[in-house]
């Protein structure tokens, strides 16, 4: 019987295509290779589409154009390097308007200009969906490239701000009537959140001074994704506590408990790093950075666990099937 995509899904897919590359490159968030003595080359690509990644209806050109840099941005800082630049394949309807084009590149500008970066080329072609496909190059030391498979029992599990912003500003877009219940404040920032994310490449001088080297990822694809992606690569389990799990300080009086969980484990799209490192570096970290947190610790029965310090809630194995999946 022939097997379609929809069957094995998107992490069945990724597995099959990986078995035609180099082991040793690929698993991370973006590929390394060593180009010169002591320097290494970062290489990651994301592709976003119309209605899959972005909505015109709720999303403005510059804000598309924003979030697809951010992305390849976050995959970077995820790696541990700095970016040099960027290229753009672009396809596109040919009753797309020129100055929707011209906003969406003014958008990636914005944010690469935020880092010294500039898209250094690319293609167009047409197409009958919008694709933003972005390839980003960046650099790294050898000794500070970040990987998933690093973690160590007994490492503490730091993440670097709030999360489920990201997906409360996505509800905020599509259902305007929740925002009565929050001020007008609130309600731009968690949409800002969606809009204009913030890849933490701030964070990486902090960790080259304090914690060198890390097991880390970004949470693009969900808190509960990016731990269960480094238990995994790094053969352990976690214990996360719920309450140590930062979410914005509007959630409070907004959603119930349950929804704000459900918001930061699996609403996705916030950027922020996921690290597993020893303990004392990880305090020494949340010390620096006011937006970081500890939320669990690594534990050696390669489960990840969700528990509650105050037993109001029993014990949650956390899986990876609410995550997003492309198929």
């Amino acid at each position: 019987m022939l097997q379609l995509i929809r069957d094995i899904g998107e992490k069945g897919l990724l597995e099959r295509l990986q078995r035609f590359c180099p082991t040793e490159i690929i698993g991370d968030d973006g590929a390394v290779i060593t180009t010169l003595p002591g320097h290494n080359l970062v290489v990651t690509t994301d592709v976003l589409v119309d209605k899959v990644h972005f909505s015109l209806g709720t999303t403005s050109p510059e804000d598309a154009g924003w979030r697809a840099v951010a992305a390849n941005l976050s995959d970077l800082a995820a790696m541990g390097a700095t970016p040099l630049g960027i290229t753009v394949g672009l396809a596109l309807p040919g009753d797309v308007a020129v100055s929707w084009v011209e906003r969406l590149y003014q958008g990636m500008n914005q944010c690469l200009q935020t880092y010294n970066t500039a898209i250094i080329g690319g293609d167009v072609c047409k197409s009958s969906v919008i694709t933003v496909a972005i390839t980003a190059f960046g650099q790294v030391e050898p000794c500070d490239v970040i990987r998933r498979d690093a973690a160590k029992v007994g490492d503490a599990l730091v993440v670097t701000g709030v999360h489920g912003a990201s997906r409360a500003g996505l509800e905020l877009l599509l259902h305007p009537e929740l925002g009565k219940l929050l001020r007008e404040c609130d309600r731009l920032l968690l949409i800002k959140a969606h809009q204009r994310p913030q890849p933490r490449l701030d964070v990486l001088p902090i960790l080259k001074q304090i914690a060198p080297q890390v097991a880390g990822m970004d949470s693009s694809d969900g808190l509960a994704d990016a731990v269960l992606q480094l238990c995994k690569a790094s053969s352990v389990g976690a214990t996360i506590e719920r309450q140590n799990i930062p979410t914005p300080s509007a959630f409070t009086n907004w959603l119930s408990q349950n929804q704000a969980l459900d918001y930061a484990l699996y609403g996705g799209e916030d950027f922020e790093l996921v690290l597993c490192m020893p303990i004392v570096q990880a305090q020494s970290i949340v010390q620096k950075l006011s937006s970081a947190a500890i939320i669990g610790t690594i534990t050696a029965n390669q489960e990840v666990v969700l528990c509650d310090r105050f037993n109001q809630n029993p014990d949650q194995l956390l899986s990876g099937d609410r995550s997003f999946q492309h198929f």
